[in-house]
C-alpha cells in the first residue's frame, strides 16, 4: 500500500516536472496569447496541448498494461530500464531539435504537436515503471489466476487511464500556472535572462530513473 501511495505522487511530481518544462507547451501558449494579445489565447490553447500530453501517456500506459499480462514484473523492469537508458543516450547524442511549427495553429494541431512533443521527449517511458509496480503480477506470469498484488486486464486498464488522468492533471495545472504568470507578469523575454536547460535536466532524470529500474528488475532476477 506505501509503494503504491509513493507511485501515485510520483506520477504527480512527474506531470508536475513536464508542466514545468516550456518544451511541453507552456511557452508555446504563451507566444500564442502575447501575438493575440490576450490571455484567452494561451488558456484556449493549453487544453489541446495537455490532451495531445495525455494520448501520449496513454499509448505507452496501455501498452504496459498488455506487456504485463504475459510478461513477469523483473523482465518487464529490466525491459523498461534499458529503454529508458537507451532513449536518454539517443537524446544526448543527437541533441534532438524541436520540429518547427506555425504560431498560428488549430486546436488539432496543437494536439498533434503535443503528442509528438511528449513522445520525442519519452514522457511516457517516465511512467512505464511506475504503472509496472502498480499493474503487474507479480515475478511469474499467470495469465488463469490472480496473485496477491496482480489484477485483471480489465482492473490494470482501469488503473493506467486513472495514472495517465493524474498525471496530465497536475501537468495541466503547473502548465497554466506557470503560462499565466508568463504571460502577466514576465513575458518571454524574461527567458533571455533566466534560462533554466530543463531538457538537459530531463535527460539526467532519464538517466536516473533508467539506472534504477533496471537495478531493480536485475536484483529481482538474480
Amino acid at each position: 500500500m506505501q509503494n503504491d501511495l509513493w507511485a501515485w505522487l510520483s506520477l504527480v511530481l512527474l506531470g508536475a516536472f513536464h508542466g514545468a518544462n516550456p518544451a511541453m507547451g507552456w511557452l508555446f501558449a504563451v507566444a500564442l496569447g502575447l501575438q493575440e494579445q490576450r490571455l484567452a489565447a494561451v488558456l484556449a490553447a493549453l487544453l489541446p496541448i495537455a490532451l495531445g500530453h495525455a494520448a501520449a501517456i496513454a499509448v505507452i500506459a496501455v501498452l504496459t498494461v498488455f506487456l504485463g499480462e504475459t510478461l513477469p514484473q523483473p523482465i518487464l523492469l529490466l525491459g523498461a530500464g534499458v529503454l529508458l537508458l537507451g532513449f536518454a543516450g539517443w537524446r544526448l547524442w543527437r541533441r534532438f531539435r524541436h520540429p518547427r511549427t506555425r504560431f498560428r495553429a488549430t486546436h488539432r494541431e496543437l494536439t498533434v504537436w503535443s503528442f509528438l512533443m511528449a513522445t520525442a521527449h519519452g514522457a511516457g517511458l517516465m511512467i512505464a515503471p511506475l504503472l509496472i509496480a502498480l499493474t503487474s503480477r507479480g515475478s511469474t506470469p499467470v495469465p488463469d489466476s490472480h496473485l496477491e498484488h496482480g489484477m485483471g486486464l480489465g482492473s490494470s486498464l482501469g488503473v493506467a487511464l486513472a495514472a495517465t488522468l493524474v498525471h496530465t492533471t497536475a501537468m495541466f495545472a503547473t502548465m497554466t500556472v506557470i503560462a499565466i504568470i508568463v504571460y502577466r507578469e514576465l513575458g518571454v523575454e524574461i527567458l533571455r535572462h533566466a534560462w533554466v536547460n530543463i531538457d538537459l535536466i530531463w535527460i539526467v532524470v532519464l538517466v536516473a530513473t533508467g539506472l534504477l529500474t533496471a537495478a531493480l528488475g536485475l536484483r529481482a532476477i538474480v
